[in-house]
């Protein structure tokens, strides 16, 4: 370790919320607390839009108050908004218009906690993400509001997922897909990721990116492993991620950031491969 630690970020899918549940475990929700006690900030990191995270730590505030919500473009300090990234509307509309030619993609803009299904099928995107399809309204056109969060999927396969998206980046060069899963994927301005995001929050709070640790499992963590010292994989991240990152830990299912969290919260260092 080469300095104190002093933000501590970590992406919430796959990471420290386990598939198909709704919360984070009880010992997640204290290692926070630990690390806070500490005096370290820690937060998640998540393509989540930022409405949908405090219910995954159970409503508790403390633990969401320094976040980078939807791959950064939203991040909060101290509980408040601090910085915004909305998606150029001329550059969406020709992303809608090649999903929309596309046999079995989809596109899903956000009204603040509400999905919005622009393109596609609810059932493909109820086999992606079912809490969104729950609460999903169906539109048929892009919003009349600037979109901070949208979402392209495609029930055709990974193949036809990593197609798509190769030509997403290629004919809309003013926005930047990513494969957040094989065949979900984040839109976002160009250059502005999670490890932008990163950057600008260290440089807000003062903190070294030596004296980061950010813990992910995804292809959509790769940039902020690139901008921090020490990158954390857990078990069963993609192989890219796991070949990106510096350390690695064992599963979500184990609780194994939440146990990390608790050691670096007590002047530890929990990292050795």
């Amino acid at each position: 370790m080469s300095a104190p630690v002093r933000l501590i970020l970590t992406d919430i899918d796959g990471t420290i919320l386990s598939r198909g549940q709704r919360r984070v475990s009880e010992r997640t929700v204290a290692a926070f607390h630990a690390a806070l006690d500490a005096g370290i900030y820690v937060g998640p990191a998540s393509g989540r839009g930022y409405p949908w995270i405090p219910e995954f730590f159970g409503g508790d505030a403390a633990c969401c108050a320094t976040a980078l919500a939807t791959n950064g473009m939203q991040v909060y300090l101290g509980g408040e908004c601090v910085l915004e990234r909305t998606l150029d509307p001329g550059a969406l509309e020709r992303l809608r218009a090649i999903v929309a030619g596309t046999p079995g993609a989809g596109l899903v803009c956000f009204d603040d906690a509400t999905p919005l299904l622009v393109e596609g099928s609810l059932d493909v995107l109820a086999a992606h993400f079912p809490a969104y399809a729950e609460r999903c309204r169906v539109t048929r056109e892009l919003p009349d509001f600037p979109v901070v969060k949208a979402n392209v999927f495609t029930g055709a396969g990974e193949a036809a997922a990593a197609e798509l998206v190769a030509r997403l980046n290629a004919e809309v060069p003013e926005l930047d897909v990513d494969r957040a899963m094989p065949t979900y994927s984040n839109i976002m301005p160009h250059a502005w990721n999670k490890g932008a995001a990163v950057r600008w929050v260290a440089e807000r709070l003062g903190v070294g990116l030596d004296e980061v640790v950010v813990f992910g499992d995804a292809d959509n963590d790769l940039p902020m492993f690139s901008a921090a010292w020490h990158a954390v994989a857990v078990e069963g991240a993609t192989p890219e991620a796991a070949a990106a990152a510096r350390w690695h830990v064992g599963a979500c299912e184990d609780d194994a950031v939440a146990a990390a969290i608790e050691t670096l919260a007590s002047g530890g260092w929990p990292f050795d491969h």
